[in-house]
């Protein structure tokens, strides 16, 4: 496993993604990109639309600073991209140019229809990816994740 590539939306699912994706590059070596996709508005004109995706952009650019100060000291080497678009077809159209070995990504669901729902981001680059993913999921006690288990 040379590159990984972690999925990162600011959540705390991401977060966790982050953290075991940060061991997983450190365990292998491996270089690490991160990558954030500003999801364009479905409806709206084209002024509003740029104004949004910027918006997105600087939004995405801070945290990714803010993954990159994280890893400082950590030995680990980090590039880090925000793209425009959907976030699964985003992320395999990254991972297939960048010739990524291995997506991680967050998944937030914790009720039984939620976690049905893992057919947005998650499922979809499990679908279509080429490489291996591993889809971390977020540690929550029993008394808050909410809705029958």
């Amino acid at each position: 496993m040379r590159k990984i590539l972690l999925g990162y939306d600011g959540s705390q699912a991401a977060d966790d993604a982050f953290r075991f994706a940060v061991e997983l590059a450190k365990k292998y070596t491996a270089e690490l990109h991160l990558l954030a996709v500003a999801r364009p508005p479905e409806l709206g004109d084209d002024v509003e639309t740029e104004a949004v995706i910027e918006n997105s952009r600087r939004h995405y650019d801070r945290l990714l600073g803010q993954l990159d100060a994280r890893l400082a000291g950590e030995g680990v080497a980090a590039q880090a991209h925000v793209v425009v678009g959907h976030p699964a077809e985003q992320i395999v159209r990254y991972a297939d140019a960048h010739g990524i070995d291995h997506i991680v990504v967050g998944h937030r669901g914790h009720t039984l229809f939620e976690r049905w729902l893992i057919g947005s981001v998650a499922r979809q680059v499990i679908a279509y990816a080429h490489c291996a993913v591993t889809v971390v999921r977020t540690a929550q006690p029993s008394a808050q994740a909410g809705g029958r288990q």
